[in-house]
């Protein structure tokens, strides 16, 4: 499990937050956003909740486009792949709106999931897909992982089958 440490800073600047000692899992997983408070005595970190799953390419715009998602395991088990391909993703046609794509957000109560491993596949110079990849390096991650993808999968309609 994770522990969360907050600081009471008397400065005006927040300090960053200190996760449990498996920094590489809690780096990825224990994202915790702060929120800035006008007073100068006193600064908690608090970690950002969400009602429900979302995937994003651009932080704060939910992709309704729901991926195929093929997963892979090592044979003990420590480590896997998802590959994620969202076909004809809305993000396409609204990227100029909101900013750029930077990576794939799954963001659910637990907190985010992000990589930065994301292509995009064109067909006659069109986009046409966006391929995202996102590495798990111990059952940790995997387990957290599978968290999110069933939450996210009771949230579409989207069901697990082994080929």
């Amino acid at each position: 499990m994770q522990s969360i440490t907050m600081a009471n800073v008397a400065k005006p600047t927040l300090k960053a937050v200190s996760l449990s000692s498996r920094s590489t899992a809690a780096a990825r997983f224990g994202k915790v956003s702060a929120k800035a408070v006008t007073t100068r005595s006193l600064r908690m970190a608090q970690p950002t909740v969400m009602e429900g799953t979302a995937m994003q390419f651009v932080k704060g715009v939910d992709e309704e486009v729901v991926p195929d998602v093929k997963l892979t395991r090592s044979r003990n088990g420590a480590s896997g792949t998802a590959t994620l391909t969202f076909k004809n993703p809305q993000v396409f046609e609204s990227t100029g709106e909101f900013g750029e794509i930077t990576g794939l957000f799954m963001v659910d109560e637990e907190g985010e999931l992000n990589t930065v491993d994301v292509q995009a596949k064109f067909v006659n110079g069109k986009p046409d897909r966006i391929e995202a990849r996102y590495v798990m390096k111990s059952t940790f991650e995997w387990d957290r992982f599978m968290r999110f993808m069933e939450r996210y999968g009771t949230d579409n309609g989207l069901g697990f089958s082994k080929k």
